[in-house]
């Protein structure tokens, strides 16, 4: 009798685990294509027909700098981005027209394939997505990173977190720390790293609302590294067909 009270009790926990395991693999699942769909809402939706302004703030080992730019969705490139502001005050003309000669050589090398924004599908491992917590409007996930443009001494040393709005159904929030230190470049060493990540859904279209970057370190051994930037976006308004 013991011994067949014993098979049962063995036989109930081993399904319990499948049970168990089969429920984690089917939220694991649910979880990835939830964030799958988010970051395909965000990257299809194109900047190009919006305008907007963008506030940038750069503190690089004490010297701030800083400006506000406006984007309008112009068929003429030179005529699609205005700065309206630099250091606090208004740029004088050649300063206005080194700022469009700057966006139009970014612009011919992006064409060229050099990408200057980060894609969230190479930003998010979907693989290793895990749901830390879930209330009714939200969910928090972690995951590893790897950020090519950080070198391979990167690897295995960045982890993210994302808030995601379950209502709305887009990603609301990213952060990436670093885990260790780490190596871009030849004699440069990064000790502290934070990037974050956040976007606004307007009618249904994700764009972009901040992102910030606090980054320690050293290069060359001697030369500290201390910077903090963020970009603010605003004022968006749709001028697509």
């Amino acid at each position: 009798m013991m011994r067949t009270f014993l098979l049962i009790l063995t036989w109930t926990g081993c399904l319990f685990n499948a049970t168990a395991a089969e429920k984690n693999i089917n939220e694991q699942s649910q979880l990835k294509q939830k964030i799958s769909q988010a970051i395909t809402k965000f990257e299809q939706t194109s900047r190009e027909d919006w305008a907007y302004q963008v506030s940038r703030y750069e503190n690089e080992e004490g010297e701030i700098s800083s400006s506000i730019e406006g984007f309008t969705p112009e068929a003429e490139q030179a005529k699609q981005w205005t700065l309206l502001s630099i250091n606090g005050e208004t740029p004088t003309e050649r300063q206005a027209k080194e700022f469009v000669d700057s966006k139009l050589k970014q612009a011919e090398k992006q064409e060229k394939g050099a990408n200057y924004a980060l894609k969230l599908g190479e930003i998010i491992n979907l693989d290793s997505l895990e749901l830390e917590s879930e209330t009714d409007s939200h969910l928090k996930a972690g995951f590893q990173v790897y950020l090519s443009k950080l070198g391979e001494d990167a690897r295995g040393k960045l982890q993210g977190v994302l808030s995601y709005n379950k209502q709305v159904q887009f990603i609301e929030s990213i952060t990436i720390i670093n885990t260790a230190d780490f190596s871009p470049m030849f004699s440069a060493k990064i000790s502290d790293l934070e990037l974050g990540f956040t976007f606004i859904s307007i009618n249904n279209k994700v764009l972009p609302k901040q992102q910030e970057l606090q980054m320690k370190g050293s290069f060359a051994f001697f030369t500290e590294i201390d910077e903090v930037s963020t970009d603010t976006y605003s004022k968006y308004h749709y001028k697509g067909s």
